[in-house]
C-alpha cells in the first residue's frame, strides 16, 4: 500500500513548523514493525522554486493541480506570511475535498488563517496562534465556540496547531496516523520536549521490542 505525505511549499513557509514531523515520516526510523512507509512529496502552487523563511530553495515535486489525495494520505499545511492571499485558493479547495474524503489534513500557524477564511474551522474543534488572531485575520470566521486553547487539536481528520508548538503538532499527527507504538511516541515526545536522556533509553527500548 502506497501512502503519501504531501507538504505544501510556498514562498515564506516557516521552516521550524514541519521539521519534527517530516523527519519522522520520511525516515520511518521509529515506525512500528510492518507499518507501510510514507513517500514524502512537496507540492507547489506551480513548478517554480520557492524560498522558505529560512532561505532554503525548494523545487516542488508536483503542483497542487497534480496532487491526488486518498484517505491513506496526509496533507501538511505549514505557516507562512501569505495565507491571506488568493494564491492559496487552489490548495484550499483541495483541503475541502480532502476533509470530505477522509484525508488527514494538518495545519499549523498561519495555515489556520487560510482554513478560517474558507470556513473549514466553523465545523471542527481547532486551535491557532490565538483566538483574537483568527478573528483579526478572518472577518468571515465563525468558529469561536469550537476554539480550543491548546497547542494542538485533532477533530476527526483535521489537526491544527499554534506556530509555537511544532513538536505537539508532530505528536498529534503521528498519533493520528498510528505509525508509532504508544510507548515509542511517549518516549520520543519526552526526549524532544524535556531534553532528558532518560527518555532516549526509553525510546531505544520501545523501538527494540
Amino acid at each position: 500500500m502506497k501512502r503519501h505525505a504531501y507538504i505544501y511549499v510556498f514562498d515564506s513557509i516557516a521552516d521550524w513548523e514541519y521539521g519534527y514531523l517530516m523527519t519522522e515520516l520520511n525516515s520511518g526510523r521509529y515506525f512500528k514493525k510492518n507499518v507501510p512507509s510514507f513517500t514524502v512529496r512537496t507540492v507547489g502552487i506551480d513548478p517554480g522554486t520557492i524560498t522558505t523563511l529560512g532561505g532554503l530553495k525548494v523545487v516542488p515535486d508536483i503542483t497542487v493541480e497534480q496532487m491526488r489525495l486518498t484517505n491513506e494520505d496526509l496533507l501538511v499545511l505549514p505557516g507562512g506570511n501569505t495565507w491571506g492571499e488568493s494564491i492559496h485558493s487552489p490548495m484550499l479547495k483541495k483541503v475541502g475535498d480532502a476533509l470530505t474524503s477522509g484525508t488527514l489534513v494538518a495545519a499549523i500557524c498561519g495555515a489556520t488563517e487560510g482554513l478560517a477564511n474558507t470556513g473549514h474551522l466553523d465545523s471542527h474543534k481547532h486551535t491557532s496562534n490565538d483566538l483574537l488572531y483568527l478573528q483579526s485575520v478572518s472577518p468571515t470566521y465563525r468558529g469561536r465556540s469550537l476554539y480550543q486553547v491548546l497547542p494542538a487539536v485533532r477533530d476527526k481528520n483535521l489537526i491544527t496547531a499554534t506556530g509555537l508548538a511544532p513538536l505537539e503538532f508532530a505528536k498529534e499527527v503521528i498519533e493520528a496516523l498510528d505509525v508509532f507504538a504508544p510507548d515509542t511516541l511517549s518516549a520520543w515526545y519526552g526526549l524532544n520536549k524535556m531534553n532528558d536522556s532518560t527518555y532516549f533509553f526509553q525510546l531505544i527500548e520501545a523501538t527494540n521490542i
